[in-house]
């Protein structure tokens, strides 16, 4: 009997979800007569999709990678809004994940699980909380917390523990490029019945795209997964296909007419060669060095006044690219002085609020009060609602100096890291992913600077997924032991 009892125990996790749910299942079929109704099997099969989604939750997230590119902000009400399907998506993943962690508390090695990228990360989480106790505008900020959990949770965690070898890498970045792709060719052909106009660019994204500068920030960040996915593949078809899909990016980048992303493929390609000759902390200390100058030469004496721009001179060339080029240098652009505008009101709100902020996702409308006559534009109404156009900014007025100073710490590190992998990837299989993945991080990263795209799913989704590419990447280099699999080294 003691034999017995000892077969019937459940030897792991999955065998003690099917006993309970094979108990469930008995149970509730048992009260069927009794409660006349068959709502009493419902128990069991909560547990059967509990089951499913920890055990094959990796179709969803491929279902995601592929429809991502489709994806449309739909509003639910409230002055609300919702990514359809990829919100509704990202959530199913978040529980995934979650079931999949507290049932299996060793998926990840401890090594990753205390990562630094991922205390800083955290770090930052628990900042935003804090600042929400302090926010202008609670509900708000409680919404990009949870945002923020269903970013952090799917495409951090989650990607962890997909990627069980490298092909994974080119899996996960080949299904969005797949999706994107299609987008691009929609968005050429309507573009091509207007002439490839500048100023119809907008239009021809829609409705896969906000606007122009997300699509092509997409285009710019998977490029260097196209380049390397070439380079990384075995058979000539796959070649083919990657650098098919490389090709139609570009082309489709060039037309979009997108000052930021068509500068960051050159960013990109310099930023090789500062991983390649060990130039990064030169680069950070440079940048630090840079921007503290620049706000001291601002502030002084009020010179910021200086560059006020000249209400009529300053308009929007929407039927001449050229000119959108010339007058972006004389600070006569529409969108470029527009953006100064908000600057100079986000500066005076972190002068207000140095350590809190005004919370998350709280910047519209309170920079309204901020705000400087003499810079204002023909846009400064601001029906879109956007925010400053500088993620950094963006942070240091709604979550302070220590939010800022935590997401500045995450990027270094990360920065820091693409280095040493590249140094210690000798083999090509490695090098490829650490490339696609550092250059593709230092694409976004650049944007940030002129745009705040970390919560827009489309290409914060692949902020974290590269953070945890480089970070399974430094288990291999490692040679560590990874979901029961050992994993060799260089």
């Amino acid at each position: 009997m003691i034999r017995l009892l000892q077969w019937l125990r459940p030897a792991d996790e999955l065998q003690r979800i099917f006993l309970l749910f094979v108990l469930l299942l008995i149970g509730g079929g048992a009260l069927i007569p009794l409660a006349d109704s068959p709502l009493t099997l419902l128990p069991a099969v909560a547990v059967l999709g509990v089951a499913v989604l920890a055990i094959e939750w990796r179709l969803i997230y491929y279902l995601f990678l592929l429809v991502l590119a489709f994806s449309r902000e739909i509003s639910i009400g409230g002055g609300f809004s919702m990514d359809m399907p990829s919100e509704p998506l990202m959530l199913l993943l978040l529980g995934s994940v979650a079931v999949t962690l507290i049932l299996q508390p060793d998926a990840l090695p401890r090594r990753e699980v205390l990562h630094p990228l991922v205390i800083l990360l955290g770090l930052g989480y628990i900042w935003a909380g804090a600042t929400t106790l302090f926010s202008v505008d609670t509900l708000k900020s409680v919404k990009f917390l949870l945002a923020k959990t269903w970013y952090i949770g799917p495409f951090l965690f989650g990607t962890l523990l997909l990627l069980r070898n490298r092909a994974m890498v080119w899996r996960i970045s080949g299904l969005y490029v797949t999706g994107v792709c299609v987008t691009v060719v929609y968005s050429l052909v309507r573009h091509a019945t207007r002439g490839f106009t500048f100023d119809s660019i907008n239009w021809s994204v829609e409705p896969f795209y906000f606007n122009h500068v997300t699509y092509a920030t997409v285009l710019a960040l998977l490029l260097p997964y196209t380049i390397y996915g070439a380079r990384a593949a075995q058979q000539r078809i796959g070649r083919w296909a990657w650098s098919g899909a490389a090709a139609l990016l570009f082309m489709g980048l060039l037309v979009t007419y997108t000052r930021a992303s068509l500068l960051s493929v050159p960013i990109a390609g310099l930023y090789y060669f500062v991983l390649r000759y060990r130039l990064t902390r030169l680069v950070l200390l440079g940048t630090v060095v840079g921007a503290l100058s620049a706000v001291l030469y601002f502030v002084h004496e009020n010179n910021y006044m200086l560059y006020a721009p000249d209400f009529e001179k300053t308009v929007f060339n929407g039927k001449n690219f050229s000119k959108h080029l010339e007058a972006t240098y004389k600070l006569e652009d529409m969108s470029g002085m527009e953006r100064v505008y908000r600057w100079v009101a986000a500066a005076r709100m972190i002068d207000d609020k140095p350590l809190t902020g005004s919370g998350p996702s709280t910047f519209y409308p309170e920079y309204k009060r901020y705000t400087v006559w003499s810079f204002h534009t023909y846009v400064s109404d601001n029906p879109e609602r956007s925010t400053t156009h500088n993620y950094f900014l963006l942070l240091l007025a709604e979550q302070g100096i220590p939010g800022f100073v935590l997401f500045a710490l995450v990027l270094a590190a990360a920065l820091l890291l693409c280095e040493r992998l590249y140094h210690q990837s000798a083999r090509p299989e490695n090098r490829h992913i650490v490339l696609a993945a550092s250059l593709s991080l230092v694409i976004i990263i650049f944007h940030l600077f002129l745009n705040e795209l970390i919560e827009v799913d489309k290409i914060g989704s692949f902020f974290f997924i590269a953070l945890a590419i480089l970070i399974r990447m430094q288990t291999w280099l490692s040679g560590e032991i990874v979901n029961g699999e050992t994993v060799s080294g260089e």
